[in-house]
């Protein structure tokens, strides 16, 4: 029987869309498989033939209707808002993409990083109404240079931006359940259990946990309370992860002295809301993870797992409720 993949990866932006370009890749790539292309509202009828389901979401209601499916993928590195265990009970397995989200996201954590270190966003406020704000900087600014940057939650994401981190000549910690059995060099390990012992060493930390029950309000009060006086806080994971109201409290009461936020519990925030108007936060749009090469780069890591798959071997990537929570966020 002819194996049927269902592509669904519609988005408003067109470094997220899949184009004629890749389509025709993965037609070439493959011959022998029928690829159907679909917006996702057609998803409900087109997946009734389907053995593999590639889309940015998947409803747990299509299960009713797709008799024939083995394999469901995401080019996303989050899954927390797929069906992962009722997948895992149908007997359906769900990949997640990785590898590629590190560069763009390492980019954006360094931008924002420079941009509090070398004053950047402390000029943007002031040159509309400061003649001259030279000494606020004077007082304001510190080097990269020689600093210690903690990476919360460091996958594959984290290992990426731990190399530029140290081409700016940063020490770089590493926190996450347990050190990778083949330790990449130049990043000192820590388990999470002991992260408030990290933080008072730490001029940065940049958060990249998933959103898990484990996770929660991770960042809380007294997380916060840990840090080292003028610390920067970057959050890249997911906004469950940290408790606002304590991050705010640690803003204005110190220790912190700034933080960027990609993700916020909501989106977009009010105009009104504290995290919007706090001049010492800097809000991005869920952006970081943008680039010009995402989807290339996520279609040949499909393309890897498609013929995995077609050979009956274990696919990259592969999520279980045990471990749905885990990845490297986007």
């Amino acid at each position: 029987m002819t194996t049927t993949a269902l592509v669904a990866l519609n988005s408003p932006y067109p470094f997220w869309q899949l184009s004629d370009r890749h389509a025709g890749h993965l037609r070439s790539a493959f011959p022998d498989v029928r690829f159907r292309l679909a917006q996702e509202q057609d998803v409900p009828v087109e997946i009734r033939t389907a053995d593999v389901y590639f889309g940015w979401s998947f409803d747990a209601e299509w299960l009713k209707s797709s008799p024939r499916l083995r394999w469901t993928a995401t080019p996303s590195a989050g899954i927390d808002h797929w069906p992962v265990t009722t997948l895992d009970t149908a007997g359906i397995t769900l990949t997640r993409g990785y590898g590629y989200h590190g560069r763009p996201m390492a980019e954006h954590a360094i931008g924002l990083l420079l941009g509090f270190s070398r004053g950047l966003f402390t000029s943007a406020r002031l040159q509309p109404r400061s003649v001259w704000w030279k000494d606020e900087l004077a007082d304001s600014f510190f080097d990269l240079y020689g600093e210690t940057l903690t990476i919360v939650g460091c996958g594959s994401v984290g290992i990426r931006l731990a190399e530029v981190a140290r081409a700016f000549g940063m020490h770089v910690m590493g926190v996450r359940r347990n050190a990778p059995s083949s330790e990449p060099g130049g990043i000192e390990w820590v388990p999470s259990h002991r992260v408030r012992e990290a933080l008072p060493r730490s001029r940065a930390v940049v958060n990249l946990l998933p959103a898990t029950d484990e996770t929660h309000g991770f960042f809380d009060e007294n997380t916060f309370k840990a840090c080292r006086p003028g610390t920067v806080f970057i959050n890249l994971g997911r906004a469950s992860t940290v408790d606002h109201d304590a991050l705010l409290d640690a803003l204005d009461q110190g220790p912190l002295v700034g933080a960027a936020l990609d993700v916020q519990p909501h989106k977009p925030p009010a105009l009104d809301d504290p995290l919007r108007r706090h001049p010492r936060i800097v809000l991005t749009p869920k952006s970081a993870v943008f680039s010009h090469t995402y989807m290339d780069e996520a279609v040949a890591f499909f393309i890897d797992n498609l013929r995995l798959f077609l050979a009956g071997q274990p696919l990259n990537g592969a999520v279980t409720p045990t471990h749905g929570g885990t990845h490297d966020p986007h």
